[in-house]
């Protein structure tokens, strides 16, 4: 009985700490997500296309800057006898290389603008570089935050850089250009061009960047630095793995939207699909936040546990129970679609059909990570870098292969593909090194019957409204009722009130 307890308690700390996590990664989400519907309305296709396309690159940067340290930090910290020792030594290494990647990149902005396609826009460089130096200095205080176990001091900080982002950009594209509007004489126009057009939206960003950077500062200073050059040659060693599946993760969500403009003919406006499929990609955001909130929690949460021997079960009902709830929100977005919509400018409504795509390929990408503990836990990080290599070369080929068929859907399409491709081979590897035992049967039917009751879903998209709602409602109702048949006990465990003996 105390094992029981034991175990069942486990479960609601993951879950607890997901649910903190997922609060402020959830409001933070939707305050930074309801810049995507701002935007539809301020730029046209093709201006949204190019900030789809930039930042895409700067996932990709972001990756390489933080060269899985932020990774290694929790592996090594959580076991460490002096955790201080290994964050500061981590501090240290990611600021040497962050000032390193921010001159290099001032030096060769006109290069590497022209590189891109944007040659007259260089300071798109330069404003980029300072972005990605200071997100990537921070991610090392904010892992140390998440490693003490201060969900509202994390959640507070993201929240006011979220909050100053938000408010810059408003201050960019509503405040100046009214008053500049109404008296062109006014002190906007001292701080406003319109012919800086989206760069404002970098400009913002960066500000925002750098107040996050002044409110971790505080708790910087307190350390008292120490470098080890051997704790840097194990978290290096063990982190470089896990840049290369960083690399890897970002290349296939975002070379799309680097090759889009590239092998889609200038005749059928390469920026305009761009935008559209940028805008509707972003449509994925609730899928995205719960990946998020549960990363968060997950990481240093199976970081800190001995290997139990109990550890495979409990890590197989995770990922039972991290399926169910993803399919409950890939049904409940692509049932009331037809309402989310509003959300971007009609003008991008044609895209709407990548969204139950990248909804599933989001899903199977979290499946993805919560099965790939294995190589962690097991110190058999190259495995993860061989895996991650394979998604590449799926995801590259297949967008070269349907990008210039198919254009955006093509893009989806072997966005899933790859993510399919590296849980595959994950799944077996992991078998191999460090048995799960996952119920796929289990997992299975419920992916099958969530697909199938979408499909029904679509039978009814001509007909009214509420009766189109309706049904979308008692489906989803359906499948609740079907998880509660077979996982009822379980349920029934994680809610008891647990008794002492």
């Amino acid at each position: 009985m105390l094992k029981n307890t034991n175990t069942l308690s486990t479960y609601k700390r993951l879950a607890g700490d997901t649910a903190i996590y997922g609060l402020s990664s959830i409001l933070g989400r939707v305050l930074n997500w309801l810049l995507t519907p701002y935007y539809t309305r301020v730029f046209l296709e093709n201006e949204f296309g190019v900030q789809t396309n930039l930042y895409s690159y700067a996932a990709i940067l972001l990756v390489i800057l933080t060269y899985g340290m932020e990774t290694s930090f929790f592996r090594f910290a959580s076991k460490s006898e002096n955790p201080g020792k290994v964050y500061s030594t981590a501090l240290i290494s990611v600021f040497t290389t962050s000032v390193l990647f921010l001159v290099g990149f001032i030096l060769l902005k006109n290069s590497l603008s022209a590189i891109i396609q944007y040659p007259e826009h260089p300071e798109y460089i330069v404003w980029f570089a300072i972005i990605l130096a200071i997100d990537a200095f921070t991610a090392i205080p904010f892992a140390w935050i998440r490693i003490e176990k201060k969900p509202i001091k994390f959640a507070f900080i993201k929240l006011v850089s979220i909050a100053f982002n938000i408010g810059f950009n408003l201050f960019f594209f509503t405040l100046c250009p009214w008053l500049l509007k109404n008296n062109p004489e006014s002190w906007a126009n001292y701080i406003y061009s319109p012919e800086i057009g989206v760069g404002y939206v970098f400009i913002a960003n960066l500000l925002a960047s750098i107040i996050t950077l002044v409110l971790l500062l505080p708790d910087m200073l307190k350390v008292h630095f120490q470098f080890d050059k051997a704790i840097l040659k194990n978290l290096l060693n063990y982190g470089f793995p896990i840049l290369i599946v960083g690399i890897a993760g970002m290349v296939s969500q975002g070379i799309d939207k680097i090759l889009i403009p590239f092998l889609i003919p200038e005749s059928q406006q390469p920026m305009n699909q761009l935008g559209i499929y940028g805008a509707n990609f972003k449509m994925a955001v609730l899928m995205n936040m719960f990946i998020q909130a549960f990363r968060y929690a997950f990481e240093p949460f199976f970081f800190a546990r001995g290997n139990s021997k109990e550890d495979p079960l409990m890590y197989a009902k995770i990922m039972k129970y991290f399926v169910i709830f993803g399919l409950f929100i890939f049904l409940g977005m692509t049932v009331y679609i037809d309402i989310l919509k509003y959300l971007i400018d009609k003008e991008y409504h044609a895209g709407l059909k990548v969204v139950p795509i990248i909804l599933i390929a989001n899903l199977i990408y979290g499946m993805y990570f919560t099965q790939s503990l294995w190589y962690k836990i097991t110190d058999r990080t190259r495995y993860g870098a061989w895996q991650s290599i394979a998604e590449v070369v799926v995801a590259v080929s297949l967008n070269f292969l349907l990008i210039p068929i198919y254009g955006y859907m093509g893009s989806a399409v072997a966005l899933l593909t790859s993510y399919i491709a590296v849980l595959t081979i994950s799944y077996f590897l992991g078998q191999k090194y460090y048995p799960v035992p996952y119920n796929l049967k289990r997992i299975g039917l419920y992916f099958a019957v969530a697909l199938a009751l979408y499909v029904v879903s679509l039978q009814f998209v001509p007909m009214n409204q509420l009766v189109k709602y309706g049904v979308g409602t008692v489906l989803i109702g359906l499948f609740a009722a079907l998880v509660f048949i077979f996982e009822k006990n379980d349920l029934k465990g994680l809610f008891k009130t647990n008794k002492k003996k």
